[in-house]
């Protein structure tokens, strides 16, 4: 059975951990650029990759508050 935390609980925790998931998406898309330049591809700067994880970011956000967001939920109907 899946558990599911109250939305407006939701909203508040993707307010918290967006900058921490946006900025684990910077870091591993910078990363990625620089595994790029075994490629023969141009190094990725950190301000590039930090501009392109802003709105890559907000996918990551959902994905993580849903996942946090179940465990509150399962731990608070066990508890």
């Amino acid at each position: 059975m899946t558990r599911t935390i109250d939305p407006r609980r939701l909203r508040r925790l993707q307010l918290w951990i967006w900058p921490f998931a946006t900025t684990a998406v910077a870091i591993n898309l910078f990363l990625l650029g620089l595994m790029g330049t075994w490629l023969g591809l141009p190094a990725l700067p950190p301000v590039t990759a930090l501009w392109i994880s802003l709105p890559l970011g907000l996918p990551a956000t959902w994905a993580a508050a849903r996942w946090i967001g179940g465990l509150i939920a399962e731990a608070e109907a066990d508890g």
